[in-house]
């Protein structure tokens, strides 16, 4: 450590180096996989961000990232090259410390004077130094009352939206909720320039911890609006029939415009635990986690374990997001928890967890493959809501990856006697136009075709239900080009009760 900080002063005096670039060795690191580098990679980009250059790894160098809880700070570009890094987790001094933090010069402010927002409000009466991510709660009101095993009391109230500088909000993050009550309004400014961290090895040794839900982070937390992440690999070793999970090794919270390009990851085995209503459920574990987030974009990327390889939890867990992009990515599922608004999958495959989903306005699916035991499925922990449309197109449905199973194309379940916090609906209309059904491994006995509904719920069949809360159900489905490799046709439910009034066009 000595080392380490002499070298770093003689850094700031202008003794180590005239390049255009930082390095971990002048600081001190070893790069031999055995040696802890992690405080010369601190003090690396330390100095990085205080003369505003660029941070390069050693080719076929291997860093160690012992269990230390120091954090570097990256507020420069980085280009890790073909460096490997082991970061090992087995006996940590802070599980909740990220490894490089990406974030931005421009620190968040509150924004005062806005008292109320409404649902597609165009403008806010502020004055703004630039382009803003928003951030607005309302701490009065409770929302995404979890229902089930992992139940809870819910969340306060959150929005999140891009301004400009006139206050105008950006169209296509629309705000979605109604605030009679502003409790706090924060912006945090978008940096004008990209910024890029590129290639690099990592490799995680699990930790060996209690499987509870204590999130281990040991990770990039990105916090800073425009930058770009490619070519990062990331895998796992050393897990145990034991463990707690990880909140993702991209972490990417409370910015906009972040691109994730050519990357690989990998899914954590899934642990099981003791949820909040005291019964045993299976514990998720992510590779991927965004929250609080507009335009968030993952493209060419992939995981190194089967994405239908039930042993591993899905990859990739959000909340309160806007608009979130899958194009050529091989995953084991989407999945959207506390609310997304606007979502595109296209030219992918996804596993056997397929596509989860809450939220608002307009989910487009194009050009993919879904393996899951549903083609959508609508989280009943969370009502089972979507308040927009699902629209496909050209795309193939594999039900439970060929196992034997009667597929849904929509999945969910909604009881009607629990608050969630808000109405409950359906997609107002929902679109398959172009989609391959290989329903080819159906049950033998009794089987009539996929549904396009699931149950929903099982009780609702007759005129004498009575819902405590209502819930709005699907007005229209439209079906075009739809195909079964059974030569069974689509059916709508077997709660044909509940889906009386759909509008079916074929």
């Amino acid at each position: 450590m000595q080392k380490v900080l002499l070298l770093g002063a003689m850094f700031a005096a202008g003794a180590v180096g005239a390049a255009d670039v930082i390095t971990y060795e002048a600081f001190g690191a070893v790069g031999d996989g055995k040696a802890d580098d992690q405080a010369a990679i601190v003090a690396a980009h330390a100095a990085a961000n205080e003369k505003g250059l660029p941070v390069r790894a050693g080719d076929g160098k291997t860093y160690y990232i012992g269990g230390g809880d120091a954090v570097a700070v990256v507020k420069t570009d980085v280009d890790f090259g073909t460096a490997k890094f082991v970061i090992d987790d087995r006996n940590l001094k802070n599980l909740r410390k990220p490894i490089f933090r990406i974030v931005s010069d421009a620190r968040p402010f509150a924004v005062k004077g806005v008292k109320t927002l409404a649902r597609g409000q165009a403008k806010l009466d502020v004055s703004l130094p630039g382009d803003c991510l928003l951030i607005a709660v309302n701490d009065k009101v409770r929302r995404y009352i979890r229902y089930g095993r992992n139940q809870n009391n819910g969340v306060a109230q959150r929005e999140v939206f891009l301004a400009g500088r006139d206050g105008t909000v950006d169209p296509r993050a629309p705000i979605v909720w109604d605030f009679d009550v502003i409790t706090s309004l924060t912006a945090h400014p978008t940096d004008a320039r990209t910024l890029v961290v590129k290639g690099g090895e990592f490799t995680t040794i699990a930790n060996q911890a209690v499987s509870k839900y204590s999130y281990h982070a040991r990770n990039f937390h990105v916090e800073r609006s425009n930058v770009r992440l490619e070519g990062v690999r990331h895998f796992v070793t050393g897990e145990l029939d034991h463990g707690a999970p990880y909140g993702g090794f991209f972490s990417i919270q409370n910015c906009a415009n972040v691109t994730v390009t050519n990357c690989l990851f990998t899914a954590h085995r899934t642990y099981s635990t003791i949820g909040a209503a005291g019964l045993p459920v299976s514990m998720g574990s992510y590779d991927l986690s965004v929250g609080t987030a507009v335009n968030v974009s993952f493209i060419g990327c992939r995981q190194t374990t089967d994405i239908n390889d039930r042993r591993y939890w899905g990859l990739l867990g959000s909340n309160y997001c806007k608009n979130l992009l899958y194009d050529d990515c091989e995953f084991s599922r989407f999945d959207a928890h506390m609310g997304v608004a606007n979502a595109t999958i296209r030219n992918s495959k996804l596993g056997h967890m397929g596509i989860n989903a809450i939220g608002f306005g307009t989910f487009l699916v194009e050009n993919s493959t879904v393996f899951g035991s549903s083609f959508f499925n609508l989280r009943s922990d969370y009502g089972s809501t979507w308040e927009g449309e699902f629209i496909v197109r050209n795309c193939t449905f594999v039900p439970a990856n060929g196992r034997t199973a009667t597929g849904q194309l929509v999945n969910g379940s909604y009881s009607g006697k629990h608050d969630f916090g808000y109405v409950c609906h359906m997609p107002r209309r929902i679109v398959f136009d172009g989609l391959r059904i290989d329903d080819s491994h159906h049950p033998e006995k009794n089987y009539e075709g996929p549904w396009i509904f699931a149950a929903f719920n099982a009780q609702n069949k007759g005129p004498d239900y009575v819902e405590d809360y209502p819930y709005h159900v699907t007005e229209e489905v439209v079906l075009k080009n739809v195909t079964t490799a059974s030569g069974k046709p689509v059916n709508l439910s077997p709660n044909a009760w509940m889906f009386r009034n759909v509008k079916i066009v074929r």
